[in-house]
């Protein structure tokens, strides 16, 4: 009877809850749809800039085969190999294939033709689907010239890979980076969301709205703390991947510092907003969830973008950690600028104005 009586009690409070119920029994459904959807290792249609010098019809044909594969999709022409590595560089492109001038001319007078295919191997998922899909492509068409007697048997494709950034394909370089983000993320988010929800249920919050206080002091004596532990996470992170994993740091600190704050201002608004929403700590918490797990499965940290349906992808982009992992794998890992990251800036800057903004406002409005 004493068990059953705890029972009831628990189940009164969980039914004068309702939101926290509802928010357990539907977030867990609503995340195995979308990481079910959305999640898929094989990673296709690949962004490939080309360089063809032999503008000829043999390599027409070998560019149709690459496109053929379903593993490249050819989106960029240049005009030279600065352009090619300026487009992997940005991540514009994940594969640049350079056709050179003797291409057809090596072809006809039977003798090995070699064309480059460079990989960007700072993601080893998409790199390993790259070079496989590459190497078995020119296989395939040594093969067939081979059986249409258009080549010696020592001759054929000599397809050579060029794997930039990350040569040996280790995962550390590729994951240690990225979790970097998701671990300022987690702490700009959750910690700023309980700690607001944490003193409006003790009563604190109230006392400090009439207290001398102003409401932006408040504010920004929530938000500091938050951002200096975020920063020393971020600070012994690095060293960690430095000294433990030998992730090299080949750009500017002090860009990726700048860039970081930028990015947590979204974060932290994100953190401000969930608190407005949340009556307790368990809500908090889920609310938190439910930003930051799409944010760690969706965004390129984990699994490809290459890999998700276009709507999976178009969703990616609204999520400011899919643009900071770009940046933070294009400082650390290629050592590129702020010229070559703007594209990845500018949306969090836009997203940070906003949503910061939106939360600060509703944040007042809930004092008030």
């Amino acid at each position: 009877m004493r068990l059953l009586g705890m029972m009831w009690k628990e189940m009164v409070q969980l039914r004068r809850d309702p939101m926290s119920l509802t928010l357990a029994l539907l977030i867990p459904v609503a995340l195995l749809f979308i990481f079910g959807y959305a999640i898929n290792t094989d990673v296709r249609n690949l962004p490939t800039v080309v360089l063809d010098e032999s503008r000829d019809v043999d390599a027409q044909k070998l560019l149709e085969a690459f496109q053929n594969t379903r593993y490249f999709t050819l989106r960029f022409q240049a005009r030279s190999l600065d352009e090619v590595a300026r487009l992997i560089d940005r991540g514009d492109a994940k594969v640049g294939i350079v056709i050179p001038p003797d291409f057809s001319e090596r072809l006809r007078s039977r003798r090995a033709a070699a064309i480059q295919v460079i990989v960007d191997a700072s993601d080893p998922q998409v790199a390993v689907s790259a070079v496989n899909a590459a190497t078995a492509l020119g296989l395939d068409r040594s093969i067939e010239l081979l059986r249409r007697g258009g080549l010696d048997t020592e001759a054929g494709l000599d397809v050579r890979i060029r794997a930039w950034y990350n040569p040996d394909q280790e995962s550390a370089l590729f994951i240690v980076p990225g979790l970097i983000g998701a671990l300022l993320m987690q702490t700009t988010i959750t910690i700023m969301a309980v700690a607001v929800v944490r003193e409006r249920e003790r009563g604190t919050l109230e006392a400090l709205v009439v207290s001398p206080l102003k409401r932006w002091e408040i504010m920004l004596g929530k938000i500091l703390p938050n951002l200096l532990v975020a920063y020393g996470q971020m600070t012994l992170a690095l060293v960690v991947a430095h000294y433990v994993f030998a992730v090299p740091i080949r750009g500017s600190i002090a860009l990726l510092y700048a860039v970081a704050a930028v990015f947590m201002l979204g974060t932290l608004g994100i953190g401000i907003y969930v608190s407005t929403m949340s009556r307790t700590v368990p809500q908090a918490m889920q609310l938190g969830f439910l930003t930051i797990l799409p944010s760690i499965y969706l965004s390129g940290l984990l699994f490809p973008l290459e890999g998700m349906p276009e709507p999976a992808q178009y969703f990616a982009r609204i999520l400011p950690i899919t643009y900071f992992l770009r940046i933070i794998r294009g400082i650390v890992l290629k050592g590129i600028g702020l010229a070559d990251l703007w594209p990845d800036v500018w949306p969090l800057v836009a997203f940070g104005a906003v949503i910061f903004t939106l939360a600060v406002l509703r944040f007042r409005k809930s004092l008030d």
